[in-house]
């Protein structure tokens, strides 16, 4: 298949609209069901892309969860706790300990499961059976994977009435060191960016504190090639081996730490007893349960909890996370990871990463302000590395 016509492009006035390889050989990719979109395959190679170094750096499997164009989450397959797999919904899928797959792919999708409601989803190896029942039951728009077991494949195939987007690619396919995009009839080029993220960019550590085990490296190298495929401003929280809290394509770096430490800690919140005991009614839908969750830990839980709604969710009326108890809760969590596409302009960055357990840090470095920065990291005992190399990726 050299093109590929789509039914229309970002938005349905954006027609015609197609993939295809400008050099006329072949797409390195095979639809296997469904008819996905412009945005579609925006995900689906930014995603697979991602999922991709993550293996070749970490070498182990890893998935990812994409929304618009940025991942939601990204993670390795990893053991998860009894209390992870509560929160993320899979503590009653069937052989998901045996499944490092369907293990990467859970904590990606339970990471930030409001922002992942309808995700593309991107996997390194190949999908399994147990992976496959999990994103049967999850709103979905499409997967991108190597390979498809072949029951796996017919569970996908059932999704959607049948319409499933299923894409498989290529695994050796390289695409061209030059890469070209036209924005208002001006065509822009510019080499690939190709750098390599490994521990050899974490060996610059400019604080007091010059310890970094190794999950700590192996969560800031998650955390920096999750932000390589976000749209930036970006700023990325990992624990854990995997990311926790993305903020994505904010003008401020304060509000790319912000949003990402809030979606951080929601990820602690959410494993927390009282939130993991919930007494849902047993008609109450997964999404609703999200939704209602994400409420409930919020500072707007009257509307989850207020008389005349507590009804239509909980069996009885559960008592109120108190914004002292999540900050209690909170001030327990440490060895968090936190990576930065840019450099950090100022240290109110790292006040905010310190409230969310943030133990390492790693930023491209090169403000005037550095020396601020690294004093704000010295004074909570924060290692940081710079990286000198900024990720910025539109």
């Amino acid at each position: 298949m050299k093109e590929f016509e789509l039914k229309y492009g970002c938005n349905p006035n954006q027609k015609p609209a197609r993939i295809y390889m400008e050099d006329g050989k072949e797409l390195p990719i095979e639809i296997l069901n469904g008819r996905p979109g412009y945005i579609n395959f925006l995900d689906a190679f930014n995603s697979w892309q991602l999922v991709k170094e993550i293996k070749k750096a970490l070498g182990v499997c890893a998935a990812t969860s994409f929304k618009h164009v940025s991942p939601t989450s990204a993670a390795i397959g990893l053991p998860m706790s009894d209390a992870l797999k509560k929160a993320c919904f899979v503590d009653d899928i069937e052989g998901l300990d045996e499944s490092p797959m369907a293990i990467a792919y859970a904590r990606a999708r339970g990471t930030d499961r409001m922002s992942s409601f309808g995700d593309w989803i991107a996997l390194s190896d190949e999908c399994d059976v147990t992976t496959a029942k999990i994103i049967a039951r999850e709103v979905s728009d499409g997967i991108i994977a190597p390979s498809y077991q072949p029951e796996a494949l017919e569970i996908l195939k059932g999704k959607k009435k049948g319409a499933y987007n299923i894409v498989k690619i290529d695994p050796d396919y390289v695409p061209a060191e030059q890469e070209v995009k036209q924005v208002f009839g001006i065509t822009f080029e510019q080499g690939r960016n190709n750098f390599k993220i490994d521990e050899e960019l974490l060996e610059n550590i400019v604080t007091e504190n010059r310890e970094l085990s190794d999950s700590a490296k192996r969560d800031l190298i998650i955390s920096l090639i999750t932000l390589k495929y976000t749209q930036s401003n970006s700023v990325c929280f990992a624990y854990d081996g995997q990311a926790i809290g993305v903020g994505a394509g904010q003008q401020s770096r304060i509000h790319c730490t912000r949003l990402a430490g809030s979606k951080a800690d929601n990820w602690h919140l959410r494993q927390s007893e009282k939130v993991l005991n919930l007494p849902f009614l047993d008609s109450v839908r997964r999404p609703d349960r999200d939704n209602a969750i994400d409420v409930y830990i919020s500072e707007d839980s009257d509307d989850v909890l207020g008389e005349g709604k507590w009804q239509n969710l909980f069996k009885f009326r559960p008592e109120p996370f108190t914004r002292e108890e999540k900050r209690a809760y909170l001030d327990t969590v440490k060895g968090v990871s936190l990576g930065s596409d840019a450099f950090f302009p100022f240290g109110d960055n790292i006040e905010r990463a310190a409230r969310s357990g943030v133990s390492y840090v790693a930023q491209p470095g090169g403000s005037i302000r550095d020396d601020n920065v690294i004093e704000t990291c010295n004074r909570f005992g924060i290692a940081m590395a710079m990286t000198g190399m900024r990720l910025f990726h539109h």
